[in-house]
């Protein structure tokens, strides 16, 4: 259902809204760490380490998506919410066609580059031939990824966030299933193709939808399908945006291999607990990109006080998520990283298993940090601030990784998790500084 998000009680909308957005990426994450659980469980320790060794190579081809994502659902929701229905459908149509060409650039790379990549990672011999094979499937289906992405992207840029919902617990649940399936009768690359076949059916389930969907916005007079002008518009918000995670992807690139210079144990614990630190950074990601979508809305409206109060909303809503997910992983830790392992090799098993647990103990007390800076980031992105949005962010990447590289000498792999803590703190005083300058109220994205 489309929803207008410039009416109505700032509270009850934004909160309605971003509900499934948080069910989204709870569906999400748990098909992501269903596919380690798996591999892990089912073909034990080496098959987790090499689906973790893949981890920051498929989060730079995810770092696109989602920039694109982001770029196309600020400048949807700025026309949509400025009432010029005209331009949000060709600025729909444009994000479309736009991100089927760049995902196709992007998989013929990415085939090509695939084992430059795997060792620059300093990937371990003994996983490299899996880690190799899971790449080379999940590069395939970049298309799929990348209109399921847009898709989403334009469905909440339309304040319609239960559609997204729906497919991805569909595409989760059948997820889980093939995991189970294929990775007892293909190993590590079976992970893969439970992903390649069910991210696909839910890109092209998609786009039907956002067709029929499309046919409801009634129009007064014709309108280009694709617009140079419009796809400016949307590259001044996704350029910043993909490069932003682009470079998030690549730090992590750096990150993965200070980790992959250390055991298959370190690696295999990481990879454990990455996936449950990604989990709750993703989950407050949501409400954060929840924000973008009602202060870009708003933005189009001219509506700067609704902002603020919207901001006000999500800021608490953040604050009480991230201290459920930092009290339960500290009291469960163990029996969450565990989960990930398979136990028949005690002293590997163990090896990871203290690497898990000392990752989650430094950094999930932290939350309440990222917990404010994604609310700040969310309606700077929103704004069209994407100079502010990417100062931020970069601050907290070089940090991680110039500190993980100094610490690494003097605590080893312990060094590395003390890093995010620190990146947090300082990259979240960042986005405050461009929040309270209130620049960001005079970017009109419409003009």
């Amino acid at each position: 259902m489309i929803t207008d998000m410039t009416k109505g009680n700032p509270s009850k909308v934004l909160i309605s809204f971003t509900l499934p957005m948080l069910l989204s990426i709870v569906f999400q994450q748990m098909y992501n760490m269903a596919d380690s659980i798996i591999a892990g469980k089912v073909l034990g320790v080496d098959a987790l380490a090499a689906v973790g060794a893949s981890y920051p190579i498929t989060m730079i081809f995810m770092a696109v998506a989602t920039g694109m994502n982001v770029g196309c659902s600020v400048v949807i929701s700025q026309f949509f919410g400025a009432g010029r229905k005209e331009d949000t459908k060709t600025a729909i149509y444009t994000s479309m066609i736009s991100s089927a060409v760049l995902s196709a650039i992007l998989t013929v790379l990415g085939l090509v580059f695939i084992k430059p990549l795997i060792s620059v990672l300093q990937t371990p011999k003994d996983i490299f031939s899996d880690c190799e094979s899971y790449l080379a499937i999940y590069i395939a289906g970049l298309v799929f990824l990348f209109l399921y992405n847009i898709c989403t992207g334009i469905f909440t840029a339309l304040g319609d966030s239960k559609t997204p919902l729906r497919f991805l617990i569909a595409s989760s649940v059948a997820n889980i299933i093939l995991d189970l399936v294929l990775v007892k009768r293909l190993g590590v690359p079976g992970v893969a193709w439970a992903t390649f076949i069910c991210q696909g059916v839910a890109a092209v389930c998609s786009v039907f939808v956002l067709a029929l969907r499309l046919k409801k916005i009634e129009t007064q007079k014709a309108y280009p399908k694709f617009s140079a002008f419009m796809l400016k518009k949307i590259s001044m918000v996704s350029i910043p945006s993909i490069l932003q995670q682009s470079f998030v992807s690549v730090g992590n690139l750096f990150i993965q291999g200070l980790v992959n210079s250390f055991s298959s144990a370190v690696i295999a614990g990481y990879a454990a607990a990455i996936k449950l630190n990604t989990f709750a950074v993703t989950t407050f990601t949501a409400l954060g990109s929840s924000m973008s979508n009602f202060c870009a809305q708003n933005m189009g409206a001219r509506n700067i006080d609704r902002i603020k109060k919207g901001y006000r909303v999500a800021i608490v809503m953040l604050l009480v998520i991230s201290a459920i997910f930092s009290a339960v992983f500290l009291i469960f830790k163990s029996t969450l990283v565990e989960f990930f392992m398979d136990k028949s090799d005690v002293t590997l098993f163990e090896s990871a298993l203290k690497t898990g647990i000392m990752f989650i103990t430094i950094v999930s007390p932290f939350y309440f940090v990222v917990a404010l800076k994604v609310a700040t980031d969310g309606l700077l992105r929103g704004a069209g601030n994407m100079i502010a949005f990417m100062t931020s962010t970069f601050s907290d990447l070089i940090l991680r990784v110039i500190l993980s590289y100094i610490f690494v000498p003097f605590f080893k792999d312990t060094g590395i998790w003390l890093s995010w803590p620190i990146g947090w703190i300082i990259s979240t005083a960042v986005s405050l500084g461009f929040y309270f300058s209130g620049k960001w109220k005079n970017i009109n994205l419409t003009k």
